[in-house]
Order: C-alpha cells, then structure tokens, then sequence
C-alpha cells in the first residue's frame, strides 16, 4: 500500500502544481474540469498498477487464462495468456468461450426473481408447490427464498436433509438444479429458452449453455499444468448431466459478456431496484474454503467489509472462474480459465484469483478515498 502512496504523490503533485501556477493567471478552472483531470488521473494511475502487478500475477503463477478489469466502460487491464486447445496449442483470445461453474447460479437466481417480478411466484413460497418431488414429509416445508441463499439444507436431490431447512448453510448445487425445474414450471419455457432471453435482454451475444453451444473458440477444460496437460472430456456437454447441471453451473461465456452482464444486471437494466436489492442482500452467511468468511445473498456473496463487492466463484473440473463487481466505482474484475492443477488442491488452483482479489480489494479502498480527498482539496482552492 505504501508504494501505492509513493506512485500517487509522484503522480499527482506536478499535475496540482500546475493547476495551482494557473490559478493566480489565469480565470478559475471550472469545476467540472477538475473533476475530469481527477478521473483521468486516477484512471491512468489505475491502469499503471494493475499493469505491473496483475501481469506479475500472470508471471509468477505461468497462468493460462484471461484476466480483465473493467470501470464501467473503460478497459483499465486485459491481457489474456496460454493455450484454449493445448493439443493444437490454440491461443487464447478475446473471444476464448470458458465454462464459468457456479458464477451461472447468479443467472439462474434473476431469473427466478424475473419470475417473482411477473407476479408468477414468490420466494417464500414452498416448493412443493411447483414440485412433486418435493411433495414429502423431508422437503415439504423447503422454500424457494432457501434454495436461493442454500439454507434449505438440501446436499443431493432426494437424500436426507444436513438439517431443518432455514437453520444452516450448505452449498447445494442440487438446490440450483431445483430452481431450474421450478422456472421452467412457473414460465411454461425450458430453462434454455428462459436464458436466452436473459442473454439478449443485457446483450450477451457469446454465451450459451453446455446443452446449446455450437460453433468454435471453446477453450474446453483441462486437468494438469502446461507442461503435462489431462483434457476432460465430453466438454461441453457433460455440464448438462446430473454431476453438475446447469442451472447450477452449466454457462458458457466470454470476458465481454461477463462484463456486458455485471454492467446491465448492476446497472438497472435486468431487474427493478428493489428486486436487485433483494437479489444482493444478505440472507445467509457462507464461510468459503477459499475467501473466507462471507454474506451470500441469492446466487451471489458480498462482503462483510470494505470495499463493498458482489462476487461469485465458479469451479467444475479444469474450469476455475472468477467474476467480481464493485459498486462503488462500477468495476468489473473477470478471470477465467481452462486449467487446473487438482493435484495441488482447490486452495493451490485459486491462489492467481486470490491475489488478483487482494490487489483490486486494496486499489478499490484507495481510489474511493483518494477521489474524496482531491474533490475535497480541490473545492477548498
């Protein structure tokens, strides 16, 4: 954080210096100009660093993926790196396809609250009420508000509850495949048909699912490392199957979609504002094996500190996946790749995502603040 300080002061006081030399010559700046020179400056600042220290990350970890930081419409950082087909060594580009695991149950939870907005259900309705599976004396009192948040206690569909649903936390991609057959009922449109409109409605033009993909730049997925590479097979099409389904984890897309998404979904675009705001609500509580301690609303986990952030990880078998929002400054962080070394474990394959989280967490606090402190600096000129 220090050199972060450093690069700031060696930045910023020539650029002030110089507005202060004018103000004594020249006709007071107007304020709106200010503030553009301070949002350039701390763009550019932006870019520099993440420039040295994600491409670092790139470096030490030789990863194989893509990696894009986005504020709002500006590209602060991509840079994508390694192989899409290691067989052909087929390079990774901006229009490389990966699987994203679990960051698509964010999908599926806007489309059950999509759903909810038509006045077709609601999320304290039992779902049993849909469902005839669910018709039981074990999952009769389960509701759809507790297979959002996995507080319904559900692990595999038709197995015994890990406890009183609403009492606990327990991540159930069982729970996500369920809302699945509940919006396929209550909207009379198979689930792909529902994400379709989905795609369209915030202009995600390279996404689909393991059950509809077709055409090229797939980057399949891949056990190993770059030296000694194990394809997994049967991709895409093995997500649509009971091990992993898709409405649980089953999306295909792209860095600009994931960015397209967390743009349209956190812009207003997708649902109302008090829906969004029940969407990113904390409703349970999740202790990550790899992030820690977390709130998790529906589909999606915020922080229980600075800076505010939604995110969501996403792993299936060769597919770690990463996307992160901060509101604040309207910032997208996407990694995503086909690669992973389980032999090393799920804390080893995720330590490129957590140190890039560290590094946009910490510059997320500083630039919040140091964009309050110059509009203060400025005004008081």
């Amino acid at each position: 954080m220090l050199k972060i300080y450093k690069f700031l002061f060696t930045l910023f006081v020539p650029i002030f210096f110089l507005t202060a030399c004018k103000k004594t010559a020249e006709p007071q700046i107007p304020a709106v100009d200010r503030n553009a020179i301070i949002d350039s400056t701390i763009t550019a600042f932006e870019k520099k660093l993440l420039e040295q220290q994600i491409d670092s990350v790139f470096k030490k970890y030789h990863f194989n993926g893509s990696i894009a930081v986005f504020k709002d419409s500006i590209e602060l950082y991509r840079k994508n790196n390694g192989f899409s087909d290691f067989k052909n060594k087929t390079k990774i580009d901006s229009s490389t396809i990966f699987a994203i695991g679990s960051v698509s149950k964010q999908f599926t939870a806007v489309m059950i609250l999509l759903q909810m907005e038509q006045g077709k259900l609601k999320t304290d309705d039992k779902v049993s009420d849909y469902l005839k599976d669910f018709q039981t004396k074990e999952y009769k009192n389960i509701t759809i508000h507790q297979l959002l948040n996995h507080t319904s206690g559900l692990n595999t569909l038709g197995g015994k509850l890990m406890f009183k649903s609403g009492s606990d936390f327990y991540y159930s991609n069982d729970g996500f495949n369920t809302l699945g057959k509940v919006l396929e009922k209550v909207s009379g449109k198979s689930y792909d048909e529902n994400l379709k409109e989905l795609f369209s409605k915030a202009g995600m033009k390279q996404s689909s699912t393991g059950n509809t993909f077709k055409g090229g730049n797939f980057a399949g997925a891949y056990l190993g490392n770059e030296k000694n590479t194990e394809e997994i097979k049967n991709m895409p099409e093995r997500l649509g199957g009971k091990e992993i389904g898709i409405p649980a984890g089953g999306i295909l897309s792209t860095i600009q979609d994931l960015h397209q998404w967390n743009t349209a979904l956190y812009g207003g675009k997708i649902l109302k504002p008090e829906t969004l705001l029940k969407f990113a609500a904390k409703s349970a509580e999740r202790h990550h094996a790899v992030f820690g301690k977390m709130n998790y609303g529906y589909g999606i986990m915020t922080s229980t500190g600075k800076p505010d952030i939604y995110f969501h990880s996403g792993y299936i078998k060769g597919s770690p996946s990463l996307n992160i929002y901060y509101p604040g400054t309207k910032t997208s962080v996407i990694i995503l790749s086909n690669i992973a070394d389980e032999a090393k474990g799920k804390g080893s394959i995720f330590k490129p995502y957590t140190e890039v989280k560290k590094i946009t967490d910490a510059l997320e606090n500083t630039i919040v603040n140091m964009r309050k402190g110059m509009i203060s600096t400025v005004e008081k000129k």
